[in-house]
């Protein structure tokens, strides 16, 4: 007989397989809340307990963290005192920047060159640029010469472009014909100054954009009416051309003519050109036939040939009244 190791096996190896029982669920699942018509006949609390049930259910962090967490983080404070935002040297920090100044509209042009020589001259080491931005319009005189005056975009402002500090802030300040910076009031009740506020690039950019064009614009009108100038010119010589005897008339021709303030009566014209003034003594009726007295009947008083003026008697509101006249402005009236 063969012997060896017989296998053994344990009757406690035995598998156990347990009858699987129904168990309940342990994890309990909330119903989700929906708003319907009828929570919102709700009362105003009930309808509070539901919001913030809901707000409860969201897996996010919770609203009221967020607020607290946003209230708990103090905004970082600019300047550490109130003194320290008044120092104008902090102004430098922003390094060369544009900045407006308030001058007189009638010597903004003369102002802005006078600061831009008294600032080379007094801080040569500083780089800066003195814009006053205008259009120069061009206009030609009777006497053939041309004359060009500049016209400001913005009247009573200079834009500066340079590194600002106190010193140079209170040089400009004092300077004559300056009236200040623009900017905005800082300060507190103790103490407060116009802080000057600098110009963005952006802004710079639409300026000088804009003065482009309308210088282009007024260039353009010059020389629209240099044509126009030129052509009328063009058409008088060909005219002296045609007829060098009527240089006077076309000249006439070519103003406007001026309207008579007399009035054009054709019946005084003609009994004007027919009267004799032999008919014309003192004592006769005679009848005016322009001027203020017009159609005016009355009596001559006096006659001056070598004036050639005459007196007449009118009667007006039921009193003879003495008016002088001439003697082209009356004729002898016929009985």
């Amino acid at each position: 007989m063969k012997q060896g190791l017989l296998p053994w096996r344990s009757p406690c190896q035995h598998s156990l397989s347990l009858p699987s029982f129904p168990f309940p669920n342990l994890v309990t699942k909330r119903p989700l809340l929906s708003i319907s018509a009828s929570t919102a006949q709700l009362p105003a609390r009930e309808r509070r307990r539901l919001r913030n049930e809901r707000r409860e259910s969201k897996t996010t962090t919770n609203w009221r963290e967020q607020v607290e967490e946003r209230l708990m983080k103090k905004p970082k404070k600019r300047y550490a005192s109130w003194t320290e935002e008044l120092n104008l040297d902090n102004l430098a920090q922003l390094g060369p920047q544009w900045w407006v100044i308030r001058v007189a509209r009638i010597r903004a042009e003369e102002t802005a060159e006078l600061l831009a020589r008294s600032l080379a001259r007094n801080f040569p080491d500083i780089d800066f640029k003195v814009y006053a931005p205008a259009v120069h319009v061009k206009r030609k005189l009777k006497n053939g010469s041309l004359s060009v005056k500049p016209k400001a975009l913005f009247p009573g402002c200079v834009f500066l472009r340079c590194v600002l500090n106190k010193e140079l802030h209170d040089f400009i300040l004092e300077f004559d014909g300056v009236g200040g910076f623009v900017g905005s009031k800082v300060g507190n009740t103790k103490r407060q100054i116009n802080k000057p506020r600098p110009v963005f690039s952006v802004d710079m950019e639409v300026i000088f954009r804009q003065a482009k064009e309308e210088q282009e614009k007024a260039d353009q009108a010059f020389e629209e009416s240099q044509q126009e100038g030129s052509l009328n010119s063009g058409m008088l010589s060909l005219d002296s051309h045609l007829d060098p005897n009527d240089n006077t008339k076309s000249v006439m021709d070519s103003k406007p003519k001026r309207r008579s303030r007399k009035a054009s009566n054709p019946v005084a014209n003609s009994s004007s050109t027919a009267k004799d003034y032999k008919l014309l003594v003192p004592g006769s009726t005679v009848r005016v036939v322009s001027g203020t007295f017009a159609e005016f009947v009355g009596s001559l008083k006096k006659l001056n040939r070598k004036a050639g003026k005459a007196t007449v008697g009118f009667m007006l509101f039921g009193k003879e009244s003495l008016v002088d006249l001439n003697l082209n402005d009356i004729v002898a009236e016929a009985n």
